[in-house]
């Protein structure tokens, strides 16, 4: 991937079951009151985004996907100072009613835990 290219191509993300299974075996692990965070290291590059957001926790599709849509654009911004990380992001009930800052803000803290918990992971 290019060091200056800010989108969000295919390479970026989780996109088989079986990516997502080697992260949810076993992931380092970051939480919240609005998100889940799991991520494990990969043998690429560059870090690699998979969200989950489920129907039972987030009955609207319309919530959903202003969800997802905050998670990877905040992803898309960030992607040069993760590293080679695959990760899954979980949402909860509570990401519903927030604001789009109260999101950010809580996606760059996870961000920089993951980082810094994932540098002693293999």
């Amino acid at each position: 991937m290019t060091e200056n290219s800010l989108s969000f191509p295919s390479a970026l993300r989780l996109n088989k079951p079986d990516d997502y299974k080697k992260v949810f075996a076993k992931p380092v692990k970051s939480g919240d009151q609005y998100f889940t965070l799991l991520a494990i290291r990969n043998d690429l590059d560059h870090p690699r985004l998979g969200l989950a957001i489920a129907k039972k926790q987030i009955k609207k599709a319309v919530h959903r996907n202003v969800i997802k849509r905050a998670v990877r654009e905040n992803f898309r911004i960030r992607q040069h100072s993760l590293g080679n990380m695959d990760i899954v992001v979980l949402a909860r009930r509570e990401a519903i009613d927030a604001p789009r800052e109260a999101l950010s803000r809580s996606l760059e803290k996870h961000w920089s835990r993951l980082v810094s918990r994932c540098a002693s992971c293999s």
